[in-house]
């Protein structure tokens, strides 16, 4: 690796206390070595030195390391005006091409929350192109993002609050070895930096940063996924968040984000499409112009689009699918509850398989008509 790299290094680490000082020193010296040539002072050397005995640690894990000012460092993320100086990155992780969704919510998510974030994975899976999902390893709402790209071969971009030589939680160490083949774990913290709790809220604005918008799907009054969302706001970037029941606390935060003009409500991932201007690749499309019975558009499936045989399908899905057919209106999951007595996350994840399969759609309004 280059000196030049040794020595953003020392800088990021000699100015670990004053981010914005070291900012404004790059902002007039933008070569590393320049930069370092022209500060004074104690913990030079000692800097130096941890700085080469980092470089040794991410040469041995094969670990890349990118400068605020190269290149290859997240467009998104440098048009921040607090963006890391340099990030350590492990994996397979492609910063520069397709659509990077930020993920975020309580760690105390309910299995609405979990079976929801799934849904909204798959489904902007299924509709958007070289989709990349970001969130940052938590319990609850984080790894739902996180499991859910991984399960239909998505990439998704890992923001711990340490160093590369550990995974927090522990628990999750599998998850995040298995987001390396496609996507990986980006960080701005050196080896031996430990979970604090002071690192988890830095870590949030490069969430927040490295994405074109910020989903926020359950989150408590005060939640830390709150923290996100501002950022996100204050970047200029969209955020949305999923409503839930007044009576519920895992929903209090994103009820008063959107009561308070703070996110868009996301109802479905065609909202986010659309707010986001994103073209969907599915050949049929949801209309915006509703009618005001709030019935789904007709939408005649293509014959790419059209599903083979029921024959795939498992016996609980079929029933669905009787009951689907039946109705010319569209059903939504409580009526699918209702007819089927069966658990709301049982409906919705059958309903979400269906969608992959293509046998249904969703339409605003909470809506699902069969193909």
């Amino acid at each position: 690796m280059s000196s030049s790299l040794l020595y953003a290094i020392a800088l990021r680490d000699m100015f670990s206390s004053r981010p914005h000082a070291l900012r404004q020193l790059l902002k007039a010296y933008p070569k590393p070595e320049l930069a370092w040539d022209r500060i004074d002072g104690e913990g030079k050397s000692a800097s130096l030195e941890r700085a080469k005995r980092e470089m040794e640690f991410v040469e041995r894990h094969h670990i890349r390391i990118v400068y605020l000012h190269d290149d290859d460092y997240p467009r998104l993320l440098r048009e921040c005006p607090d963006a890391p100086v340099i990030l350590f990155m492990k994996g397979n992780v492609n910063l520069s091409d397709g659509h990077f969704v930020s993920i975020v919510g309580t760690r105390q998510a309910s299995e609405r929350g979990k079976v929801l974030t799934r849904e909204i994975v798959l489904s902007l899976a299924e509709r958007l192109p070289r989709l990349t999902i970001i969130s940052g390893l938590a319990y609850g709402i984080d790894i739902a993002a996180h499991r859910a790209a991984l399960e239909i071969g998505v990439p998704t971009i890992i923001i711990p609050a340490h160093g590369l030589d550990r995974i927090y939680p522990p628990l999750h160490r599998n998850d995040a070895v298995r987001a390396l083949d496609k996507g990986g774990i980006v960080t701005e913290y050196m080896s031996g930096t430990t979970p604090e709790k002071y690192n988890f809220v830095a870590r949030n604005r490069i969430i927040a940063g490295m994405a074109e918008c910020t989903v926020v799907i359950e989150s408590r009054e005060h939640g830390g996924a709150l923290i996100t969302a501002r950022m996100a706001a204050d970047y200029d970037r969209p955020v949305f968040a999923v409503p839930g029941r007044v009576t519920d606390d895992a929903s209090l935060g994103c009820n008063h984000l959107i009561r308070d003009h703070r996110a868009m409500l996301l109802q479905s991932p065609d909202d986010l499409l659309r707010e986001m201007n994103w073209q969907s690749r599915c050949a049929t499309q949801t209309t915006l112009d509703l009618p005001l019975s709030n019935q789904p558009p007709a939408a005649a499936a293509s014959d790419a689009d059209s599903p083979a045989s029921d024959a795939s399908l498992t016996e609980d899905e079929q029933t669905l699918m009787r009951i689907l057919r039946d109705a010319e209106d569209g059903v939504t999951v409580n009526d699918l509850v209702e007819a089927t007595q069966w658990p709301f996350t049982k409906i919705s994840s059958l309903l979400m398989m269906l969608q992959v399969k293509k046998y249904v759609r969703s339409f605003p309004g909470g809506i699902f008509l069969s193909c």
